[in-house]
């Protein structure tokens, strides 16, 4: 028996060797699009866009380029606060780019209606100059600077076409040095319009390396398309151009647009997004390999230098491992301020929440209607998180108090839904609401789900393979009940799905006690109201 138990240890043991050595994609489940990565010592840095939610411009953090965590955000409000306040989805911060440069860090970000911000910081956890606006206009975006080896400074964009009245073309600027000022119109230096097949290229990142220029831009689309390089000796060009990842023969659709990062050991590595639709834009790492002085990216099985995405691969050689980490979901209100899984729907306000008013709650102050048929998309006082994985089960434990008010546990989306509680009067409902179509207004369902003796209630969320999600509910820890109806998450405008916590009307706040996550529940989920219908088995 000691035998057999030393053996079974010693598989395990290897097994987990195993394990430890190799990683599978994608990395991160979770919608951080757009993200651009560098590597300073022997720390990884990673940001990615945001949109309309504030704060804004994550930052993650990792020790193998494999586990990352959530550490905080460049931005608290987006500018200028007047445009902000107020949702504006689909706006906001677009594909930004981290460099570090001088001593300090700089990021570059557009905003497609304003133009080319640039903000800095001696460390990544801050803080942060003031945005200042490089490079005014609209439609202007996807910057990348690059400061040159004879001391000048570059800067590399994109066009949005829904702004500028073009796009499929990436143009080059000389800026200066302190990155204050833009110093000439600028060229187009790629024209994508003459490239056979090409269409909306975009993203470009700029390098240079063994006296070449290199600029990384995906084309052909979010949800279809491929990352090209090009390739130069002069920074104007004229460019090379080859395709060098593409989906082939594998699941992950239109590899798109990320960061070419070097690890200490001198090893070479891509990180990029996948387009998932409800669950946002989701982050996988490639390995990546010089050949012939171009980049091949991911799996090169025939040789041709276009690689396809590794679903499984080898980990990156570094000498600390970040295992275990991965950006946080869970909380349970200990902290004085919000941890930074959380943002919200629009730039916020201190009165909107406390952390101190009930220590170990989250106190959210019931906020009036954005809009009087009670759509809350473009409500600004939603606390939203994005989807963490493919399936996971999240529930909150909460109490509503005040005349006129409600408050819950919200899936949020183009269409959204809720479970929660309203109290009118001395009337406490546990209610279940549906909106189909929020952006062009609500059609809505609602459902009384119980009559309850008292403003309290605990409600949870399970989402499952393919965005499908169930409501459940218990009162005072005992059986959860699982609600009659499926739902079908949607994405919002340019980001995932989202879940989250509200509370709304003219009077009143709702005490948060945690938010969990757990076991999925299996259950049946029979058609409700003939809206969204699932089973889920």
């Amino acid at each position: 028996m000691k035998k057999f138990l030393f053996l079974f240890t010693g598989v395990l043991l290897l097994a987990s060797a195993a394990r430890a050595t190799e990683y599978t994609n994608p990395i991160i489940h979770a919608d951080y699009s757009d993200p651009d990565a560098i590597r300073v010592g022997d720390d990884f840095y990673m940001i990615s866009s945001s949109f309309n939610r504030a704060p804004a411009l994550p930052i993650l953090h990792s020790r193998d380029l494999v586990h990352w965590r959530l550490i905080g955000h460049v931005l608290q409000n987006l500018v200028p606060d007047s445009r902000y306040r107020v949702p504006q989805h689909g706006n906001g911060v677009w594909a930004p780019t981290l460099r570090y440069h001088a001593g300090r860090f700089w990021v570059f970000y557009p905003d497609p209606d304003q133009g080319i911000f640039v903000t800095s910081a001696q460390s990544m956890r801050g803080p942060w100059s003031e945005p200042h606006l490089l490079l005014p206009g609209k439609g202007i975006i996807d910057p990348a600077p690059l400061w040159d080896d004879d001391g000048k400074a570059y800067l590399i964009h994109a066009w949005a076409k829904s702004r500028a009245g073009f796009n499929n073309v990436l143009t080059l600027h000389r800026m200066s040095s302190d990155a204050r000022e833009i110093l000439d119109r600028g060229r187009v230096i790629i024209d994508g319009n003459k490239l056979p097949g090409y269409r909306t290229l975009e993203g470009p990142k700029l390098y240079k390396r063994n006296g070449f220029y290199y600029v990384f831009a995906p084309a052909g689309g979010v949800t279809q398309g491929w990352q090209a390089v090009f390739r130069a000796k002069n920074i104007a060009g004229p460019y090379a151009a080859k395709v060098v990842l593409a989906q082939g023969s594998t699941p992950v659709n239109g590899p798109h647009q990320g960061a070419w990062v070097e690890t200490a050991a001198g090893e070479d590595w891509f990180l990029h997004f996948q387009d998932k639709d409800a669950y946002g834009r989701i982050v996988h790492l490639q390995p990546m390999q010089w050949r012939h002085g171009w980049p091949v990216i991911g799996a090169d099985a025939d040789g041709d230098g276009r690689g396809e995405p590794v679903l499984r691969h080898r980990a990156p050689q570094v000498t600390e491992s970040s295992a275990g980490g991965y950006p946080a979901v869970a909380d349970e209100f200990s902290a004085q301020r919000l941890q930074p899984q959380w943002q919200w729907n629009a730039n916020w306000r201190a009165g909107w929440y406390s952390l101190t008013a009930n220590p170990g709650y989250l106190r959210l102050f019931a906020q009036p209607a954005a809009q009087q048929d009670a759509n809350l998309w473009q409500q600004p006082a939603l606390l939203l998180q994005k989807f963490p994985a493919e399936q996971f089960r999240v529930h909150t434990r909460l109490r509503l108090h005040g005349a006129e008010a409600e408050a819950g546990l919200l899936l949020y989306g183009t269409d959204y839904a809720w479970l929660g509680l309203r109290r009118r009067g001395d009337n406490n409902q546990l209610i279940y609401n549906v909106c189909i179509g929020a952006r062009s207004g609500c059609k809505t369902h609602e459902v009384v789900v119980a009559e309850l003796p008292q403003a309290r209630v605990e409600v949870g969320l399970s989402v499952f393979p393919g965005h499908r999600a169930i409501f459940s509910f218990r009162n005072a820890g005992g059986t959860w009940h699982t609600l009659n109806e499926g739902f079908i998450a949607r994405p919002g405008r340019w980001v995932g799905a989202s879940f989250g916590l509200f509370a709304l009307g003219d009077d009143g706040y709702a005490d948060f006690d945690y938010l969990k996550t757990g076991e999925l529940q299996r259950a049946a989920v029979m058609p409700g109201n003939g809206l969204q219908r699932s089973i889920i088995d």
